[in-house]
């Protein structure tokens, strides 16, 4: 017969692990320590927002690890997900910096995607959310093609685009969203923000990755309800006589006080809006 105190005394650190286990699956979850790790990671390297849809589309090592740690949490937000997104972070940063996250051509790289359409598309069901999309890129992508500019991929309702010059991208940018207001589907016409950033972002594999790609998705974040936005380095670069010739004027952005403020833009770098002259 066994003897019960040599039975308990081998289940304790069984449940020694237990316990600690499950104190850590608790604080893995718990909202303030996640919400200190994020706010950690703004004193970090790189972008804080690295591991959102935009920031890890794309090939490149950092990238790739982060879609595979996140398909493995689930896209559940946890602490051990934000201190992974961290280290990520940092090293997607050191990439950048020496020379392997940019590239030697400069473009001019443009975002972008239609404003609230994944509420519109809940409502209109498949048929007619196919119809609309097969409509907005008739619009949209022509313009595109037609100013010499390369549509690198297509992202459910907005695509990634680059161009050779900051001029043809504006130029093709207007057209497509005056194309885009002719579009009508049982009453409704969509709306679509764009952003656009001039920069060196590497290219591999018919993909670009880096810093600037990052920037232009945040262009793109900052047109809120459909607007169309620009970094300060291709608002400099631009012609003034393409303006004029489009019949638009660019200034600077102003934030409003209740919305959030923009993650992943170096301090350098500032906003610009498109108007209409008219």
């Amino acid at each position: 017969m066994s003897d019960p105190a040599e039975a308990d005394t081998g289940t304790r650190p069984a449940r020694k692990r237990a316990q600690i286990s499950s104190k850590l699956q608790a604080a893995n979850r718990r909202a303030d320590v996640i919400g200190a790790l994020r706010r950690a990671r703004q004193q970090l390297p790189g972008d804080p927002s690295f591991g959102d849809p935009l920031s890890v589309t794309g090939p490149g090592g950092a990238r790739a690890v982060a879609r595979a740690a996140d398909k493995i949490a689930g896209g559940a937000p946890t602490a051990a997900r934000e201190i992974g997104f961290g280290a990520l972070q940092v090293w997607q940063a050191g990439l950048e910096r020496i020379g392997r996250g940019r590239g030697t051509e400069e473009v001019t790289i443009v975002f972008t995607d239609l404003v609230g359409f994944s509420s519109w598309a809940l409502t209109a069901g498949d048929e007619r959310t196919l119809e609309l999309l097969r409509k907005v890129a008739k619009a949209i992508e022509p313009p595109v093609v037609e100013r010499g500019g390369q549509v690198v991929k297509r992202m459910g309702d907005g695509l990634m685009a680059v161009f050779s010059s900051p001029d043809r991208a504006v130029r093709a940018a207007v057209a497509a969203r005056r194309n885009l207001a002719e579009v009508d589907l049982d009453g409704y016409t969509p709306r679509m923000r764009v952003g656009l950033h001039t920069g060196s972002p590497r290219e591999i594999g018919g993909d670009w990755l880096g810093v600037d790609v990052n920037i232009a998705a945040r262009m793109m974040e900052a047109g809120g309800n459909g607007n169309m936005m620009l970094s300060s380095t291709t608002e400099a670069a631009l012609r003034p006589e393409t303006l004029l010739e489009l019949g638009v004027t660019v200034k600077p952005y102003k934030r409003p006080f209740w919305a959030a403020p923009l993650s992943g833009i170096p301090d350098e770098i500032k906003i610009f809006r498109v108007h209409s002259a008219s």
